[in-house]
């Protein structure tokens, strides 16, 4: 059924469909053989943006990938390429993608969704959208458990299980990192903190501030980085 499609799809005849170069069928068959085996990454043309979800284009398909402001606000515009690592989620009555910009960002989502009880896909989802995943290493390394509850559908016991249960792999296997744009100290932290009861939405706050930590440097001081964010 599969080859008899394709025949007729990619005759040269107008009147059987659109034709398709050698190209594209190879294309194609890549795409229908992605739906039988579980996807690593993807790479393709970024066709649309949407405020939790992208569509990348291969072949003439259309991948629909959902994934976190954090993510989303670095992207390139559309009809760039653009690559994203995946996380499959498979159930009864759902096919979902997840994508993520480092392999390191899509195994974290993995772990929150496998080690804290009540924390699916979704809730996941907007916990990375509310921080970037080295201000949520750095709030769940430091027990901030405030923070945490700044994001959408975390309460307080769900935020005192999440650092329970991923405390010990921040500290280990998903250490805070030490380069530019990390977590680097308290100021960070306390300068979110600042701005989130000024008003400012914790996406905005920890935009705002990670900018602030690329533009002024590692060792900015919280009271630097919220009137670099209050100029911004």
């Amino acid at each position: 059924m599969m080859q008899k499609f394709l025949i007729l799809e990619t005759s040269s005849n107008p009147k059987n469909g659109r034709s398709y170069s050698f190209g594209q069928i190879i294309d194609l068959w890549v795409g229908f053989l992605c739906m039988a085996f579980m996807l690593s990454y993807i790479e393709g043309t970024l066709v649309e943006v949407g405020l939790l979800h992208v569509i990348i284009g291969i072949g003439g398909l259309g991948y629909h990938i959902n994934a976190p402001l954090t993510v989303i606000e670095k992207l390139p515009k559309v009809g760039n390429v653009t690559k994203l690592y995946l996380s499959e989620i498979i159930r009864e009555d759902q096919h979902d993608l997840y994508g993520f910009l480092s392999k390191n960002d899509r195994d974290f989502f993995e772990l929150m969704i496998a080690r804290v009880s009540g924390i699916g896909p979704k809730i996941a989802l907007n916990i990375m959208s509310r921080l970037s995943v080295n201000t949520l290493k750095s709030a769940i390394f430091s027990r901030d458990t405030e923070l945490l509850k700044k994001c959408h559908g975390i309460g307080k016991k769900t935020a005192e299980r999440i650092v329970i249960e991923l405390g010990d792999k921040v500290d280990s296997a998903f250490p805070v990192t030490q380069t530019s744009g990390a977590i680097p100290s308290d100021a960070v932290q306390d300068a979110i903190h600042a701005l989130i009861s000024l008003g400012y939405k914790p996406t905005e706050a920890d935009k705002h501030v990670r900018n602030g930590l690329a533009k002024i440097g590692e060792s900015a001081s919280s009271e630097e980085l919220i009137k670099y964010a209050l100029k911004s």
